[in-house]
């Protein structure tokens, strides 16, 4: 099946002026913003394009911020190519709720609420410091699971993120992360710790799962305009009863990007728009796969690159 695919950007993608450009010359990304103002009831637009940057750091914010940009590219897209439908979508992590708002799933203020609550919900569910998350560029996925069970023994660690070969993210509590960075660095490893403020996608986060399990049930979904593979297991998810238990589970499971990104590009695609900020998740598919086409629109001239392909 040809055709184009398209991805969302998650947590770590924002900085303080994103889409700046786009919003100075379309409309469709102002009447967006306001949309999320109203929806979340403050200037939400105001800190995307203005900060202060402590504010968007902040998770609650932060999520429903970049999710509103996202979408908000989406619809400027939609509206150069109304007749412009993908083969499927997917995201990273919060970029799955961009993904199930640009496919109709959910209304851009459902998206924005959930995100909050989401955001809130993660941050409370360990107790701010002890806990973090560290990437781990350098081995084998098998080698970073071994590393977590040997450092579990001493506090919870677990793998987060499967995002590219070489490269997978941890989550758990601070003495466990700390054996799991000296021992990846004895094995050659180069270890970051990610400016986050949970351990994010790992087991300690099960109560927010139950948090948002409440918030989600509140809410309508609609049947998705086309299959958004879901971070949990890449499984194509179109109607509420495979969508919602998936994302419930998904901030306390791992985040399989580079198996949903294989499985996207199992579907034969002509290639992949990522819409958000930054270029995070067109770096992570040229890991996956050197040779499929991307294009990122955060700005006029990604946006002129994707209209002359899709």
């Amino acid at each position: 099946m040809s055709g184009w695919g398209v991805m969302f950007p998650g947590q770590g993608s924002q900085f303080v002026g994103m889409g700046q450009a786009l919003v100075a010359s379309s409309n469709v990304m102002r009447r967006t913003f306001e949309e999320a103002d109203d929806a979340i009831g403050y200037n939400l637009g105001t800190v995307i394009l203005e900060g202060p940057e402590e504010r968007l750091r902040d998770t609650e914010v932060q999520q429903p911020a970049i999710l509103t940009l996202s979408v908000a590219i989406w619809r400027t897209l939609k509206e150069y190519r109304p007749d412009f439908l993908p083969v499927l979508g997917f995201g990273l992590s919060l970029g799955e709720y961009s993904a199930y708002v640009a496919s109709g799933v959910l209304t851009l203020a459902d998206g924005v609420r959930l995100t909050r609550i989401r955001g809130r919900a993660m941050q409370e569910a360990v107790p701010k410091g002890e806990g973090g998350m560290v990437a781990i560029l350098g081995l084998k996925s098998d080698q970073v699971e071994t590393l977590c069970r040997e450092a579990s023994q001493v506090a919870l660690v677990e793998t987060a993120n499967y995002n590219a070969p070489g490269q997978t993210v941890v989550s758990g509590l601070n003495p466990g992360l700390d054996i799991v960075e000296i021992k990846a660095r004895e094995l050659g490893a180069r270890t970051v710790r990610l400016a986050v403020s949970a351990p994010f996608h790992c087991r300690l986060l099960k109560p927010a799962g139950d948090v948002l399990a409440a918030a989600l049930s509140e809410v309508h979904l609609e049947e998705a305009a086309f299959p958004v593979l879901a971070n949990v297991d890449t499984a194509p998810c179109v109607a509420a009863e495979d969508i919602v238990p998936r994302l419930i589970r998904q901030v306390s499971r791992p985040v399989l990007f580079e198996h949903t990104v294989e499985r996207a590009l199992s579907y034969d695609l002509d290639g992949l728009v990522e819409l958000g900020p930054g270029r995070s998740l067109s770096s992570l598919v040229k890991k996956i796969n050197r040779h499929q086409r991307v294009v990122n629109i955060e700005d006029p001239d990604g946006l002129a690159r994707a209209l002359e392909l899709v």
